[in-house]
């Protein structure tokens, strides 16, 4: 894709969505953590369901830590691999606590140095909690940055590598929340809504869909 297009190309997904925002419910930069921990392999929408009772009580590590893994399974239990999920939400707590005074770090070596914490989770906070440009690669940036031809790539890496070169610096800051709200609204993984998309004309595309 052109320069010139890529720049058409966030400037309508910026009109679409003008001010995008995570779609995971979260009180402070703790549950964004343990809220982007929980939403690997798992939906947004499930994630919230199962987070809504825990966040009204738990707040920080201290108190999860003190719900403890039990507790925690209980909450978590409709999500994915939630034995896994809830012993590296215990585990990141008590290293908060001993490591960062109960504060998440703002550094990405700390973040990843986290249970639980892979690129991508640190890539969201970093963004969402402290202004970093930064772009998490997830399922639905993989498949519309590869689709459309923005920034192809066969691995999460290369992808982010490319964006990262790519997007203009007017949108790098809200540009992973304009794709992951394209590719799981329109440009979806069986049946993309091409006849809708406000940039099917720069998309390169060949299997684009009518209503």
């Amino acid at each position: 894709m052109k320069t010139q297009d890529i720049e058409t190309f966030f400037d309508r997904l910026a009109e679409a969505h003008p001010d995008p925002q995570t779609e995971l419910e979260y009180v402070n930069d703790f549950t964004l953590l343990v809220a982007v921990v929980l939403s690997a392999q798992a939906t947004d929408v499930g994630v919230n369901k199962a987070t809504r009772a825990l966040f009204q009580d738990v707040r920080d590590p201290a108190a999860m830590v003190a719900l403890g893994e039990e507790g925690l399974r209980e909450h978590i239990k409709t999500i994915g691999l939630y034995n896994s999920k809830a012993r590296n939400v215990i585990a990141l707590s008590e290293k908060l606590l001993a490591e960062h005074d109960g504060r998440v770090p703002s550094s990405r070596a700390a973040l990843e140095a986290l249970p639980g914490v892979g690129r991508k989770t640190a890539n969201v906070v970093l963004n969402t909690a402290f202004g970093e440009p930064t772009l998490a690669v997830d399922t639905h940036v993989f498949r519309v940055s590869n689709r459309t031809g923005l920034a192809p790539g066969k691995t999460v890496e290369a992808v982010e590598e490319r964006l990262m070169s790519v997007v203009p610096k007017a949108h790098i800051m809200d540009a992973h929340h304009y794709l992951i709200l394209h590719g799981r609204h329109l440009c979806k993984a069986r049946r993309p809504e091409c006849w809708r998309c406000p940039v099917a004309d720069l998309c390169a595309y060949e299997g684009k869909t009518t209503a």
